[in-house]
Parts: C-alpha cells; structure tokens; sequence
C-alpha cells in the first residue's frame, strides 16, 4: 500500500460493451457501486451523454436514485450534468428530491459542455445560445432554488419541491481553467477533467484556491481531479486496453461517434501519421499500467495537482478487468 494519502472515487459512464445491452452496462455500473463502496471509495458520479449507444448514462438524476438505493454510505452524484441542456428550476427539484431520499450522500456536478453533439443538444434545450452569462445565471438561479431565497422577480414565487433539510454538495466540472473562476465565485467544489484535457489542470486549480469565496455550503476550497486508469497485473491487458481508448479517443477526434469495439476489431489496424501523433498527444489523459506504474504514476499526478482525491474513469472490453482495475488501485491507496 503507498503511504501517500489519496482518496479515490469513480466517475462511471456506464460504457455499453461491445455484445452486450444498455440494460447490462446499467447492471455493472451498479455492481461496479457496490464493490467500490466495499472496497472503501469517497464517492461515485455518473456522467450525462446523449445520441451514442456506447454509453447508457443519459439521465444521471434517474440513476442517482437508483444507485443510492443499492448502496449504503458511498456518496452519489453526477459527473455532471449538463446544466445548459435543462432549467434550474428542473435540476434543482431533481436533486432537491434525491436529497430528501437520501440525505448528506448526494453529490450535484455540473458542467457547461452539452455532453453531445451541438444538433442533439438543441434538441433538448432549443433555447440554449450557448451564453457564459446565460450558464452564470443558472447557477444563480440554482442557489436560489437550493436555499429558498430570492433576488426578486418571478423566482420570488417560485419555491423548488420538495422542501429539503439538505443541500446537495454542489461542484462544477471543467476542462479548463474557466469554470475555475466560476466555481471559486459561487463557492462550490471544482473537479478538473485531465482525462478531456491534460494541459493546465494544476494551474486551474491553483487559480480556484485563490479566488475562492467561502459560501453557505462551503467553507474552504475542495477539489479533485478526473482521469482515465486502468491497472493490471498482465502487461499485455494494459497494451489491449491502451490501444482500445486510443482508437476510442480517434473516433472522437472524427466525429463519427463511438462505436463499442473489442482487441480483435482493432489489433490490425495500421495508423496514418496524423493519427499516430494525434494517438501520442492523448496518451497523457490516462494512466495504464501494472501496479507498480500506477502507483508512482497517480502519486505523482495528486502531487503535480497538490490534490488528495482523484477520481478514476474506467472502461474496459470485459467487465471482470474493470472490477480488477479498482480492487487493485485500492491496495495501493486505501
């Protein structure tokens, strides 16, 4: 076990694997719950995509309540939602709910990115223009809704239901350093996405200890940093696994969306030179390796970011090598 003190938690995106339905990824994403909290994880978010079958978390409000109620301490939250693609008012009755359920336990993560192709994502909310001011006004809106109070105006009337004793604890997520800024000024966790950026996290964050206004719900900055990880005792699982994020990240890159692949569709696959740069400038967004790799590599980054808690993204071709992966990361830090 590392003697560097570093909490883990996960952030699921409920990966549907190639073979297999969006009802099974739902199944291992609440096994996958179960076992962490069992193995002694700080908290457990769920991600909000849309138009791509390789991932089932759409509705992460749906699958709080769900998970919340197979597990007994672990925190549950969202990683994120969208907050451009619904009201204030909608989110904060959501979680307002999932607080009165479950209270003390739910996390609301936000993030300002659609989670979706811009098409789809005026389908949900066709009033979204995309406006920083429009996604400050949210938040505001949102801790008004939360805290029952009101600057005036037609929210004066308007009251979140249900009344809850609780205020979910609230972060913003970002992949860069923007959402720092709005983070500290609203008083609320900051969560950095190295596994969508790996370039100017530790900076980000320094940025938001500094700035950062204690608010009604947060006394002193909390943050935590999100990244790919995959750990193995077989080499040749790390070299199967890389390989399948890196073409997963191209897919990406092309805009063709993601398709849900295994080793055998891709093992033969001879790469231009762009896409072996492109293959190399995304290697730093994830940490695969044996044990030993992991565990310099990951104490390195928390020191790098000077956080204590990282958040693990996890997606393999077979769900038991998921597992695996967390059961091992928590020998070496918990």
């Amino acid at each position: 076990m590392s003697n560097t003190k570093i909490k883990l938690s996960v952030l699921d995106q409920s990966p549907v694997r190639k073979g297999v339905t969006a009802r099974r990824a739902i199944e291992e994403t609440t096994i996958l719950a179960q076992e962490t909290e069992r193995l002694g994880y700080h908290r457990f978010w769920v991600s909000e995509h849309h138009n791509t079958t390789s991932l089932a978390g759409s509705t992460p409000e749906v699958l709080i309540a769900h998970l919340a109620n197979h597990t007994k301490m672990l925190r549950i939250g969202s990683g994120g939602i969208m907050l451009p693609n619904h009201s204030a008012l909608k989110v904060a009755e959501s979680f307002r709910l999932l607080e009165v359920m479950h209270p003390n336990r739910i996390d609301l993560g936000m993030g300002r990115a659609p989670g979706t192709d811009r098409i789809t994502a005026s389908m949900l909310n066709p009033s979204n223009n995309w406006s920083e001011q429009d996604f400050v006004e949210q938040l505001r809106e949102l801790q008004h809704y939360l805290h029952d109070t009101s600057d005036g105006g037609i929210q004066a009337k308007i009251k979140a239901i249900p009344i809850a004793e609780t205020v979910p604890q609230q972060w913003l997520l970002s992949s860069s350093g923007q959402s720092a800024l709005f983070a500290a000024h609203f008083g609320m966790g900051f969560s950095f996405a190295h596994f969508i950026n790996p370039h100017g996290g530790p900076q980000a964050i320094q940025y938001y200890r500094e700035h950062f206004k204690p608010s009604v719900d947060l006394t002193k900055p909390v943050e935590n940093v999100a990244l790919f990880v995959f750990c193995s005792e077989d080499e040749e699982k790390v070299k199967q696994q890389e390989a399948l994020m890196a073409y997963r990240f191209l897919q990406l890159e092309k805009g063709g969306g993601l398709t849900s692949v295994g080793w055998n569709d891709i093992k033969d696959i001879r790469y231009t030179t762009i896409e072996q740069e492109r293959i190399k400038a995304n290697k730093p967004r994830m940490i695969y390796g044996t044990p030993a790799v992991i565990e310099e590599r990951l104490s390195k980054l928390a020191a790098d970011y000077a956080v204590d808690e990282l958040m693990v993204v996890t997606i393999t071709e077979h769900f038991e090598d998921r597992i695996k992966s967390y059961q091992l990361l928590s020998d070496l830090f918990l």
